[in-house]
């Protein structure tokens, strides 16, 4: 892992090689939405793609994986990388906000995505997709991603799905929602002296 932490340019990167998965990913929390992503899940690639851009994040994926047994390795283990960098970006978190709630619609979709970057993990879903599959990607490994990100990044997340009928447009409220929520509880608020708690440390 390599480190540069300062309030302009709080960053992460990670190098992650199992016997499932090959993974290098830099993370910057203040970005400008520019993605690189290399995977070898399509409709991953399209939404880290999306969180990336709203935001403004600036995020660099290459990932392979076992994908001819299936995606999960790889969805997981990007999770697990990206809370890493999130986690080793924010450093002791002094100034920021560290609370969000946002919510972001998606034609006849909606989801709210509610943060607290409050060092205790904590991960509630709620989301019930009218289809199992889009395209060749498994629903279920959105709560997989999910869980593994808030683990490792140590942060409380709630995701609820209010509503939709479309899986996809249902799955990319979600992660817009992800990439504004982060943003607006990473980012700096000049009010704040120290860490935004009353223990003192998060």
């Amino acid at each position: 892992m390599g480190n540069e932490n300062n309030e302009a340019g709080r960053t992460g990167s990670v190098s992650r090689k199992t016997n499932e998965t090959d993974i290098q990913l830099s993370f910057a929390v203040d970005g400008t939405g520019q993605a690189e992503i290399e995977t070898d899940v399509p409709f991953l690639n399209h939404m880290l793609d999306l969180f990336t851009k709203h935001g403004h994040f600036d995020l660099s994926v290459q990932a392979r994986g076992d994908v001819d047994i299936d995606d999960h390795h790889t969805v997981e283990d990007i999770g697990i990388c990206l809370g890493q960098t999130l986690l080793e970006a924010l450093g002791d978190k002094k100034g920021i906000k560290r609370y969000a709630s946002v919510f972001v619609p998606m034609d006849e979709a909606l989801a709210q995505v509610i943060i607290d970057l409050s060092n205790r993990p904590h991960f509630e879903y709620r989301a019930e997709y009218p289809s199992q599959q889009v395209g060749s990607f498994s629903t279920e490994l959105v709560h997989e991603f999910l869980w593994k990100f808030a683990l490792e990044a140590r942060m409380t997340l709630h995701v609820i799905v209010h509503y939709g009928q479309n899986t996809h447009h249902m799955i990319e409220a979600v992660f817009k929602a992800l990439g504004r929520a982060l943003d607006e509880a990473t980012s700096i608020d000049p009010r704040v002296t120290g860490v935004p708690s009353t223990k003192g440390v998060l």
